[in-house]
């Protein structure tokens, strides 16, 4: 009973480890994410969109970005992903009048990190061409997790700035330069320590972000510096932390207890009473 009892207490001991890790691995679920481009839990943001990467308009993940352009023009904006984030970019074109319209256009969203690196979409569909009697159409990017470091030759999404840029690639010539509506949102999923990695950048990719002694001369005159400046909302982390350390640790407890157990069931119970001393 006595051993029952200690290989019991481990099990328990072991589940208590892990609870707290349990969290991350629901926030993997699928219902964990909301519809970026959807009214639930975002929050306005800018109503302008930039024409070049260096007038993208800033927003953040969970707000929803607008703008209003002519069919034709380049359309950029700029939001911050930060170390074991998944990002979903969502973007919603309202078309012009079908009867305006001479025929089908083709709609896309490319998403650029902070090195104006394109990045590719696990899933989604980032390019779709809409019927001339349609009235919206909705393109969707699903980027990789952001990794805290890469090698150099890597295309790995890194934390910093990403641009999403929406346009039309194809389309009757009669028909550029007609209005239409974007919407563009963001959300992020946590994915924790299944994407992390040793080693952490200097600095997150930002447009602006520069040494650490133009960084101090920002800080003596007041202001706000690159990378603080296009940080996330909560700041950036500094990319050392994840759920890792807690599987670890779990790990290495678990480990321990069944040594222990191992050493309770195979030690015996010591000296036969009837064997001599001397024995």
């Amino acid at each position: 009973m006595r051993t029952v009892r200690m290989l019991a207490a481990a099990a328990l001991a072991g589940a208590a480890l892990l609870g707290p890790v349990a969290p991350a691995a629901l926030a993997d679920s699928p219902s964990a994410s909301a519809s970026p481009g959807g009214d639930t839990g975002s929050t306005a943001g800018p109503t302008e969109a930039g024409t070049t990467f260096r007038t993208a308009a800033r927003f953040l993940p969970g707000q929803r970005a607008t703008a209003q352009a002519a069919t034709g023009d380049y359309l950029y904006w700029v939001f911050p992903a930060d170390t074991g984030q998944r990002p979903t970019v969502d973007a919603t074109v309202a078309l012009p009048d079908a009867a305006l319209r001479h025929g089908p256009a083709t709609w896309r969203i490319d998403v650029y990190d902070g090195l104006r690196r394109r990045q590719p979409c696990m899933y989604g569909t980032q390019s779709r061409a809409a019927a001339k009697e349609a009235t919206t159409v909705r393109l969707t990017c699903v980027l990789r997790p952001v990794r805290a470091s890469a090698d150099a030759w890597a295309n790995d999404p890194l934390p910093g700035s990403y641009y999403v840029r929406l346009t039309v690639t194809s389309l009757p010539d009669e028909d550029l330069g007609q209005p239409f509506t974007a919407l563009v949102g963001v959300s992020t999923l946590d994915k924790g320590g299944a994407y992390a990695t040793d080693g952490s950048l200097a600095a997150p990719l930002v447009p602006g972000a520069t040494t650490a002694d133009q960084a101090d001369a920002d800080a003596d005159a007041g202001r706000p510096s690159a990378v603080e400046a296009a940080a996330p909302e909560d700041g950036w982390s500094s990319g050392w932390w994840s759920d890792r350390w807690l599987w670890t640790a779990a790990g290495g407890v678990l480990a321990a207890l069944a040594g222990v157990g191992g050493y309770v069931l195979t030690r015996g119970t010591g000296r036969p009473p009837r064997v001599p001393p001397a024995v």
